[in-house]
């Protein structure tokens, strides 16, 4: 078992699931009707409509983090079985997308959003792996 790429997997997990669960928390709670799982209360320029997409793209992006969790160990769990070229490619691949994307949270908050950490060490850990 490649330990580096199992825990990157875990963290993409646990990543997923806290951002998730504080968006709905601290940003979408205050912008829901009662008993209503989408928000539809808008108080800006902001259309419902737009209210709603952010919403959904919000919980999308948890779903990405999940899919390549499981895709980070499930190559951790059977590396050598598996076309290694093939296996680099996919490695290096979310190696990329987790730099970028803690790239792009530490700019996008002035790093004060922590999931620029997380992504940092997701992709430390996932080169480690290779």
């Amino acid at each position: 078992m490649n330990a580096h790429l199992f825990i990157a997997g875990i963290l993409c997990f646990i990543l997923g699931l806290s951002h998730s669960i504080f968006g709905e928390l601290l940003i979408f709670q205050q912008k829901k009707n009662n008993k209503k799982i989408i928000p539809t209360i808008v108080k800006s320029d902001l259309k419902e409509r737009h209210l709603r997409i952010i919403w959904a793209t919000w919980h999308i992006a948890s779903f990405f983090g999940w899919c390549v969790g499981a895709i980070l160990i499930k190559i951790a769990l059977k590396q050598t079985i598996l076309n290694a070229e093939l296996i680099e490619f996919i490695i290096s691949s979310i190696a990329i997308a987790m730099f970028c994307s803690s790239f792009l949270v530490l700019f996008g908050t002035k790093g004060k959003h922590p999931g620029w950490v997380v992504f940092l060490v997701i992709g430390i850990l996932t080169l480690l792996g290779i």
